[in-house]
Formats: structure tokens, sequence, C-alpha cells
């Protein structure tokens, strides 16, 4: 039989059955031990395995949805709340009241910078990851020179990091970020995201940690008085919030598909607002790219609270330091 097929066209059934069994026995023990995203992409793998339109496809489907739901609400307890009721930390943290919720809380800061810290360096060793960042970084030296080039090559590498680590935690498997010099950098999927609002996710996850690589560039300008810093922060800010921009597969676009009718109007209310107080004028095209969306464009059917948040947390920031720092391109 061709290796394409997933049933057999003489007795009907499933091909990979035996492959099958193994992945959700696979899941089921991540999903025991706690390592939901290893159970997600052990389940979307198998998802690959079932003829779409079967009983089986739908099962695994509603199980990879659920746990993709779970993935969402373990990253929303994660700096704004203490640890998980019933926790061992729990009981050790809960009679010292708030000093101990604090101490929960810095405990975590440091394990999410050495998480974060090691996944920056995994991507560095990838070989096409390294040369075509070193590419891209020839190209711009020779343009503006070596210190702005690093700081604008390790920006966009946090920033597809960014994408890197938000696929990983809802199972999907991805290349590492690749470089296009004098154009940009992106991360190819080797799976999809099954629902808008994971799509959503992902596609803000860069735009995220650009911020926080702008935020990083911006505290060592502070620190060193201006300089490339500052230029560097500037780029940074600049280049982040132009993802933002709702259209096609940019991550704004990615993100505006989570998004009702409604939602799509308060996000382009937003974002004339911010222009309003800024006068940036990029902000004024991602208003009108909102506006033409929210009122040609299908919006979603259900409301997604968590994405509209953090596009207006993403647009405010980022409009706050393109103000403060000056694009050049107002």
């Amino acid at each position: 039989m061709a290796r394409s097929l997933l049933v057999c066209p003489g007795c009907h059934r499933l091909v990979h059955a035996e492959a099958l069994h193994e992945l959700a026995s696979g899941a089921e023990k991540a999903k025991e031990g706690g390592d939901i995203s290893a159970a997600l992409g052990l389940w979307r793998r198998a998802l690959e395995l079932l003829p779409p339109g079967s009983r089986q496809h739908s099962l695994v489907a509603e199980r990879a949805a659920a746990l993709s739901r779970e993935v969402d609400q373990a990253g929303g307890h994660r700096l704004d709340s203490g640890p998980p009721p019933g926790s061992r930390w729990a009981r050790w943290l809960a009679p010292l009241g708030a000093a101990g919720l604090v101490g929960w809380k810095l405990k975590f800061l440091a394990m999410l910078v050495v998480t974060k810290g090691k996944l920056l360096l995994l991507g560095l060793v990838k070989v096409p990851t390294l040369f075509s960042a070193l590419a891209s970084f020839g190209v711009y030296w020779a343009a503006w020179g070596w210190k702005f080039a690093l700081g604008l090559v390790a920006s966009m590498y946090v920033h597809e990091m960014g994408h890197v680590f938000a696929l990983s935690r809802y199972g999907i498997r991805a290349t590492a970020p690749m470089f296009i010099p004098g154009v940009g950098a992106f991360v190819r999927m080797e799976q999809y995201p099954t629902s808008p609002g994971e799509d959503a996710r992902v596609g803000l996850a860069g735009p995220r940690w650009g911020l926080y690589a702008t935020i990083a560039a911006y505290l060592a300008s502070l620190a060193a008085g201006g300089g490339a810093w500052t230029a560097i922060a500037r780029a940074a800010a600049w280049l982040n919030l132009l993802n933002l921009l709702p259209l096609g597969p940019l991550d704004g676009g990615r993100g505006f598909r989570a998004l009702t009718r409604g939602q799509r109007w308060a996000l382009a209310a937003v974002l004339a607002a911010a222009w309003w107080v800024t006068h940036e004028v990029l902000l004024a095209v991602l208003a009108i790219a909102a506006a033409a969306r929210a009122a040609f464009g299908e919006g979603a059917a259900r409301p997604d609270g968590g994405v509209l948040a953090q596009f207006v947390i993403l647009v405010a920031a980022l409009s706050a330091f393109c103000a403060i720092l000056g694009t050049g391109l107002s």
C-alpha cells in the first residue's frame, strides 16, 4: 500500500493502528506525569495518522483541544497567582502569607529566566540558524556598523524564539529560526495549530518576546547613556509593532483571526487612540487595516478575551517605546 494511505482499501482498518496505540499510550503517560505539552504533541502526531472526518479523528481532536485549553489556562496563572492549590509548594508557603507568595514568584521568575535562556542558546546550536544569522549580521554590519547589526539580529532572534517557545508549549513541531539577510527571519511549522486561538497565541508570542528584547535594549541604553543601544531599542520596538499589522501571515493577522467583529472594532479604536497620542504613522496604518478587517472580514464565532488583552498590551507598550525613543518614521 502507498505510504499516504491511512485506511486499508480492502478491510478498512487503520493502517497505523500499532503506531496510534503507542502514541496514545505515550500521551496518557505524559499527561499523568504533568507534561501537558508532550501529551499534546503526541496527540497531534496521532491526528496525522487518522483519516479526517473519521470518528477516531474527531475523538483525538477533542482530546487535543482539551489539552490546548489546559495549556492556555496554565499560561494565564504564572505570575499573577501563587503555586497550584494542593501542591507541595502551596503547603509550605501558605503559612507565610504574602511573603510566601512573593517567594514563589521570585522562584518562578528565576526558573523562567533559566528555562528561556536555555531555549535561546539551544536555537543557536542549529547550523542553518547560526549561518543565516551570521549572513544577516554581515549585511547589517556593512550598512549600519557591527554594534547595531548585532543588536538587530539578536532582537530578531528573540522574536522568532518566542514563536518557537509557544509552538513547543502547544506540542507543535517547528524548525529553528532562519534568517533572510535584509528581509528578516522566520520559523517554519511542521504542524499547524488546530484552532484560531492557538494560532493567535503562537503569532503574538513573537512580538511579546520582541517586547522583552526592546525592554532589555532600553535598560541597557539607560545604563550606557544611549548610543547603539538606543538605536537597537528603537528598531526593535518599531519592527515588532509592524508585525502586529493585522494582515495575511503577519503576527497581527494571525492574532486577528481569533477576534470577533466587536473585538476587532475595539482593537481598531485602541490603535487609533495610540496613534492620536503618539503620532506614530505606523499606528495609523494598523488602525486602518484593523478597521477594514472589522468591517469586511468575518470575525470569530466566540470572543477570545485573552488574545484581545495580549494585543492591547503589546500595542500600548510598543507604542510607548516608539514615542519615547522616536522612530524617525513618524
